[in-house]
Order: C-alpha cells, then structure tokens, then sequence
C-alpha cells in the first residue's frame, strides 16, 4: 500500500520560511515523481511544485518561483519543499502526491496522497 506523510507545516510571519516534508513508503520511490499541492479556504487545490523521480525536471507555479525550492532525498524516501520568503497567500493546507500521469500541475494525474499540513502566514 502506498503512503505519503507530509509534515513540516506551521504558523510564521511574512517574510518567514518552512520546509515541509514528504515521506513516501509502500512504493519504488525512485521511480516515481512527486508533486507538492495547496488548498486554500474556498479555493481550488492547485499545484506548487513537482519533482521528476530522476531530478532531471521540476515545475513550480509562477508565484512561487524563486522562493520555493524542491527536492528529494531518495536514500530517505524524501521530498521537501523549501518554503522561503511566505507571503499571506501562501496560506493553505499543503499536500504531496505520487505522480501517475498527465499535466504535472493538475491533480487528477496524480494516484495517491498525503494527508496534508496546514501552512498559515499571517502579515
């Protein structure tokens, strides 16, 4: 059975950072790409970031280009997303996912999923 964790989530100031992490067990974690994505109170779940399963690409939404970064320890089973410079907007309920197929920013190509953890900046 595959299970994603995701952790790392709190409450910070604009202007501060996080690093959320994802733990990935039940799966070939080499062989499968991951994506970061968000849900904001009465907003859709949009993509942050993803990651390929060989670090050959990665794809970040516009406005978090510059101050997320992604990455993955495959000795770990691990993907992080380094959060820097958070904005109010930042604020949601942050989920990783195991890449099936598809458009890498939209949900529906992605199988399974963490539980999510919630990110809050306030101004």
């Amino acid at each position: 059975e595959v299970q994603l964790q995701a952790s790392g989530g709190g409450s910070v100031q604009a202007g501060g950072s996080l690093r959320l992490s994802c733990a990935a067990s039940g799966v070939t974690f080499d062989d499968v790409a991951i994506g970061w994505f968000r849900q904001a109170p009465g907003k859709e779940r949009e993509g942050v970031s993803c990651i390929s399963r060989a670090d050959g690409s990665i794809y970040y939404r516009d406005s978090v280009k510059g101050r997320f970064t992604i990455s993955r320890d495959n000795a770990k089973n691990t993907v992080y997303l380094q959060m820097n410079s958070l904005e109010p907007e930042d604020t949601a309920v942050y989920y990783c996912a195991a890449y099936r197929s598809g458009a890498l920013d939209v949900h529906s190509s992605y199988a399974y999923w963490g539980q999510g953890t919630l990110v809050t900046v306030s101004s």
